[in-house]
């Protein structure tokens, strides 16, 4: 609490340094150009929404008793045991963390691996991590229901016996803060999830009004809401509008061992390949690093490189192991300036580094789709 408080003093003095009026209070959209905070209402020619999104607390009947990632900082004691609910970010990060805490975990998700969106080779890597830490991992098992008792949580279960613990984290997603806003007033309608539907320049429907960040639910970083509200200033109020390139954002998750990806997942860039007659060149990489060798450590590193069959081009990287979001954020760069396999190839090594496996890889592991997939 005392490190968010910082933070968010030094984001006000920014604010004030840089001549921005704040207002603290529920803004409502009263009309074209017109947002009502409190008693005030204010007129301008441009509408940002940056209103973001908070933790779903209806995705299971009773979860809305349940803390969320916000009231996991508040914390002033933990748990012995915990059951984490949701499979995404948020649910591994914590799970990670807080096994290593000495808490004893239990994380139940919908699918077969937690992490959805990421690459195969992640996903296994974070259920595999995990199950290290000691986390005890429930797959396609979502509880039914929640009932608060006297000492704790009961979740239920469709086919199996109810389970009981002190503490639960409500990790089921995010959803885009847009309720009571006002955006009726707009003409503006939200998508199922709540988000608000911008076009490629982060323009709503209605005329001189933008959206940005998690509010529009496309992709749900901080630095991509930073980017973005930064190129609607530039298309705004400068001579030189631009658009932003969300094909290859560098994403991580922070688990033990860290992932790190940039690019599409495998079973994306083959599906893309299939449907366009193209091919993808896999290449792969499972090694204990040297470092771990030699202090008898069981460690392992796992990378990945997809490569497009025609052009030659990275498509993407994907790493699990020590410093994976550091390495990863270096290479997308490279990606991010079309660097080709042949790049990759005429690279020379730092040795020795987990690094350099990255510019190492010669032989594909697999060409995607499979021939039998082209000829089907």
């Amino acid at each position: 609490a005392t490190e968010t408080q910082r933070l968010e003093g030094i984001y006000e003095k920014m604010l004030h340094d840089g001549k921005v009026e704040l207002l603290r209070g529920w803004a409502h959209i009263t009309g074209p150009n017109e947002v009502r905070v409190g008693p005030r209402v204010i007129s301008a020619r441009h509408l940002l929404i940056a209103t973001g999104a908070a933790p779903v607390r209806d995705s299971v009947p009773g979860i809305q008793a349940c803390a969320t990632s916000d009231d996991l900082l508040d914390l002033t004691a933990l748990p012995a045991r915990a059951a984490i609910i949701g499979g995404g970010y948020i649910a591994a990060e914590f799970a990670s963390m807080l096994a290593r805490l000495g808490v004893e975990v239990s994380l139940f998700y919908r699918d077969r691996l937690p992490l959805r969106s990421f690459d195969e080779l992640l996903r296994t890597a974070a259920a595999t991590g995990l199950a290290a830490a000691g986390v005890s991992l429930h797959p396609g098992q979502a509880p039914r229901q929640i009932v608060r008792l006297e000492n704790g949580f009961e979740l239920a279960f469709e086919n199996a016996p109810p389970q009981h613990f002190p503490w639960v984290l409500n990790a089921t997603g995010r959803r885009p803060n847009t309720a009571g806003l006002g955006l009726e007033n707009l003409g503006i309608q939200v998508d199922a999830q709540g988000a608000v539907p911008v076009s490629a320049q982060l323009q709503t429907h209605a005329a001189n009004v933008h959206a940005i960040g998690d509010v529009t639910n496309r992709l749900n970083l901080t630095p991509v809401a930073i980017a973005e509200g930064r190129a609607v200033a530039d298309s705004v109020f400068s001579a030189h509008p631009r658009q932003l390139d969300l094909s290859r954002v560098a994403s991580a998750v922070f688990t033990l061992p860290p992932l790190a990806s940039v690019g599409p997942s495998e079973a994306v860039a083959a599906a893309h390949a299939l449907a366009t007659g193209g091919s993808v060149e896999v290449f792969e990489a499972d090694f204990r690093p040297m470092k771990q060798a030699f202090i008898g450590g069981t460690e392992r590193c796992q990378m990945k490189l997809l490569v497009d069959g025609r052009s030659d081009r990275v498509l993407a990287v994907h790493m699990a192991g020590t410093d994976a979001p550091e390495i990863v954020q270096s290479l997308a760069v490279a990606l991010t300036a079309g660097a080709t396999k042949a790049h990759f190839d005429a690279t020379l090594a730092v040795h020795p580094t987990v690094a350099e496996e990255f510019v190492l890889m010669r032989t594909a592991a697999r060409v995607l789709p499979p021939l039998t997939a082209k000829t089907a």
